[in-house]
Order: C-alpha cells, then structure tokens, then sequence
C-alpha cells in the first residue's frame, strides 16, 4: 500500500523546510513536526488488545497496543524523523542502519547495523526523510527482513515516483508512506523540487 498523508498541516510545515533559506533549527524543528504528525496516520492500524481496567467511577474495559513498534532511522538522515514518532509511541524500541551512496553507480551500501531482539513479533518503522531512487530503502527493507521482520512501514517526508516504484516493486508487502509526492529525479539522483540533502540541512554540515 501507498499512501500519501497529504494534510494542511504537513504541507504547511513541508513548505518552510524547502525554502532553501530555512536554517538548521527551522528545518530540524518541522521535520520533527512533521514526523509526529505523520505517527498518528501510520499507526491507524496498529493492532490492539482488550485490558480490563478500574477508572475513578467504575470498572471498564480498555485497549492496548498488542505488539511492540520499532523504529530504524536509516543512518544518518533518519534520526531526523525518530523524536517526532516516539512521543506518540514512547514505548517504541529503536533500531539503526546505516546506509551510504556511491556518489557515481547511486548504488546503497550497508555499513552499520543495530536492532532490538524479536522483530518477527513487532511493526517495523524504518524511517527517512527522503525517498530518491529508493535503493536504500529497498536494501534497509531487505536488512530488517533477513532478521526476522514480518509486518514493515515505510516512512519518508518527500519522495520522488522513481523511488516509490522501486520499493513497491521489490517489497509490494510493505506499506509505504509520504507526506509529499514531488516530480522526478535530476541526473544526480535528487528529488526535484525536493528540499536538498536532507541530513546535511539536519545537521548543518554543508
């Protein structure tokens, strides 16, 4: 499933990070925004199991999340997205992998991984700003797959039509969320219009 959160807030907020004047605080902050407004859409259809509670007034049965959420940033630009989605999800574990691109063959490749035990039993979160030609997210998918992953999202701020097609193609059991379909792919592999390089505008580093 592919599903475009395309709510006044987010779009809003989406503007002011792609004015390529906005500075590192005001990119960090509406990314982090941004990210708690797409949890709450992501985790519609969170799985949950009736618990029998005792309110001031009488006894009542309540609803609990039945399993456990985790969250992979994909190295480094992926953090952006993490604090927004933990404080809807505090109890959420969080898992790395961290992913670099060839800056001439675009082709991903891994150079750390972390992740919490039972992933078979959890919804998986990987997590990036940005959705390009969509090989590192195709390669994390893979990465939490092999190490037992079962129920998978994929959530990223800006994605371009050539990255969504790669990642549906190789994992069409993955759902796939964006809060901004944009145009193409220029020749170095950047999401046109897009925002920039999303981990360098996180972080300052450029």
């Amino acid at each position: 499933m592919f599903k475009l959160l395309d709510h006044p807030l987010i779009t809003h907020k989406l503007t002011h990070m792609r004015k390529k004047e906005t500075g590192t605080k005001d990119f960090r902050e509406n990314l982090d925004e941004i990210a708690e407004l797409m949890a709450y859409e992501v985790c519609r259809d969170l799985p949950v199991k009736p618990v029998e509670i005792e309110t001031p007034v009488a006894p009542c049965t309540g609803y609990e999340l039945s399993k456990e959420v985790v969250i992979v940033p994909i190295l480094r630009a992926g953090i952006g997205l993490l604090d927004g989605i933990r404080r809807l999800v505090p109890t959420a574990k969080v898992g790395f992998i961290g992913m670099y691109r060839d800056e001439e063959t675009l082709i991903p490749h891994e150079y750390f991984a972390k992740f919490p035990k039972n992933l078979e039993d959890a919804i998986v979160m990987v997590v990036d700003p940005m959705l390009a030609t969509g090989g590192s997210a195709v390669d994390a998918i893979s990465a939490v797959k092999s190490r037992g992953a079962k129920q998978i999202k994929l959530v990223c701020l800006v994605g371009a039509p050539e990255g969504v097609k790669a990642v549906t193609e190789a994992h069409p059991d993955v759902d796939v969320y964006l809060a901004a379909l944009d145009d193409h792919l220029n020749e170095h592999g950047y999401i046109v219009p897009g925002l920039g390089d999303a981990g360098d505008r996180i972080f300052g580093t450029k």
